[in-house]
């Protein structure tokens, strides 16, 4: 029988430590300051990171849509739906 193997993450901004016990299928349960903290609901995706120095960092994967706003900056020009809706047409039509 494997025994369960304790980890320990420790989360340096907001001096967060926690916790979390790995089953023998691999499993954990990411505690709940964690989860806050990187807003993480059910059905989210995690990505992990090893990094050179052996460390590992775990960011969602999931992006709520309004973090996204001015990331790409002002629009060059304006364009109106009917001339984005054309644009779409033309580049499906020289398939």
């Amino acid at each position: 029988m494997v025994s369960l193997l304790r980890i320990r993450n420790l989360i340096r901004s907001k001096e967060l430590l926690a916790a979390s016990t790995l089953t023998r299928k691999g499993q954990t349960t990411i505690p709940i300051k964690v989860r806050n903290h990187l807003k993480l609901r059910p059905g989210d995706k995690i990505e992990f990171v090893i990094q050179k120095d052996g460390k590992v960092v775990m960011t969602p994967k999931n992006i709520d849509i309004r973090e996204l706003a001015g990331m790409l900056g002002p629009a060059r020009r304006k364009l109106t739906i009917e001339q984005m809706d054309e644009a779409i047409r033309s580049r499906f039509r020289r398939r």
